[in-house]
């Protein structure tokens, strides 16, 4: 054979590889579903980030965020196999250890809860100790129940009778000088804002010394024990998601909040990632080292202390069976903060 046919029939041979090997199926995305705990908000961005710009894929991840909302039971679901993480929290998953329910949360998106009180700007309420002085608190039946009954143990003047059920709707706090509102700090502030055409004072529970984590990733046991590294990549993936969302270009994930829950505006967006920001929601205390995400024994323990101390919780409660540290402190996506 001349040198010539030696050349074309190399060249067909490696054509013909190369063909073969383009037909070959790329490998399969693991399938997963986290539910949300409520309609999509600046508060879920990092997770729908990791879906808008590929994040997930990249970790071999297809993603479906399930909405939550007044009539979602996504929690249920998480415990029935239906979804596979859910935006869990401390105090649910102590009460599903209580109940034989094998839920784990392997990170917290929120270092602080952002569950605030408001108080009208000229009704002498300078700080948090302050509210104890208003006649009247609105506070949802969760939050009289918890937070507030650590309030009565931390600081003195808060009383029962200050309790009056919120609704969720604001004109009651509005109308009254003499009240203070509970809220979450990225939404109650800015629609009040608009109704009232004043600015509430804010006061975050969590810089007053209640310590919850908050905007967890919740799974089963079965799923870690089965498929933990889903859990991980799951995980990784969301972490850089929320880098990216607070820190880089998300406009794609805003538009794919506003597909999935319509009322969203532009502004309220905007809004939320400010506070988010501006109050270290996300980023303070062990994520300012360790990375979006962080739980730590030590913070773990201190609130479920905390819970003990108020009733809440028993005190031979075995709580390191609601979390896992394993998946998280890493550092991962912090390369992504600009």
């Amino acid at each position: 054979m001349s040198k010539s046919l030696m050349m074309k029939s190399f060249f067909a041979a490696v054509g013909l590889s190369a063909v073969a090997l383009g037909a070959q199926p790329a490998a399969a995305l693991d399938e997963v579903s986290y539910g949300t705990n409520w309609l999509a908000q600046a508060e879920h961005g990092g997770f729908y980030q990791a879906v808008a710009d590929g994040t997930y894929e990249k970790r071999g991840l297809k993603v479906k965020i399930v909405q939550g909302g007044p009539n979602a039971a996504n929690r249920s679901l998480l415990i029935a196999g239906k979804v596979d993480f859910y935006m869990g929290g401390p105090l649910g998953d102590m009460d599903a250890v209580k109940q034989g329910i094998p839920l784990v949360s392997v990170a917290s998106i929120f270092q602080k809860d952002p569950q605030v009180l408001l108080a009208h700007p000229d009704a002498g309420v300078e700080t948090f100790a302050d509210l104890a002085k208003m006649k009247t608190i609105f506070m949802a039946k969760e939050g009289y129940t918890t937070y507030f009954e650590w309030m009565k143990k931390n600081f003195k003047g808060f009383k029962d009778e200050q309790f009056k059920p919120y609704t969720f709707n604001p004109a009651p706090f509005i109308a009254d000088k003499a009240s203070a509102q509970q809220g979450y700090l990225t939404s109650e502030p800015y629609e009040i804002g608009k109704q009232a055409g004043w600015t509430p004072k804010v006061f975050l529970i969590a810089d007053a010394g209640y310590g919850p984590y908050s905007t967890m990733i919740t799974t089963t046991q079965t799923m870690i024990d089965k498929k933990s590294d889903v859990v991980q990549r799951f995980v990784d993936a969301s972490l850089e998601g929320w880098y990216t969302y607070l820190y880089g270009d998300n406009k794609a994930a805003n538009d794919l909040i506003k597909k999935d829950n319509p009322e969203m505006t532009d502004g309220q967006l905007a809004y939320s990632i400010a506070k988010m920001k501006e109050y270290g929601i996300v980023v303070s205390g062990d994520a300012e080292t360790k990375g979006i995400g962080c739980i730590t024994d030590e913070r773990y323990k201190k609130f479920f202390e905390s819970m003990v101390a108020i009733g809440v919780q028993p005190a031979d409660l075995d709580y390191k069976k609601a979390y896992s540290t394993k998946f998280v402190c890493k550092g991962v996506g912090m390369a992504l903060k600009k």
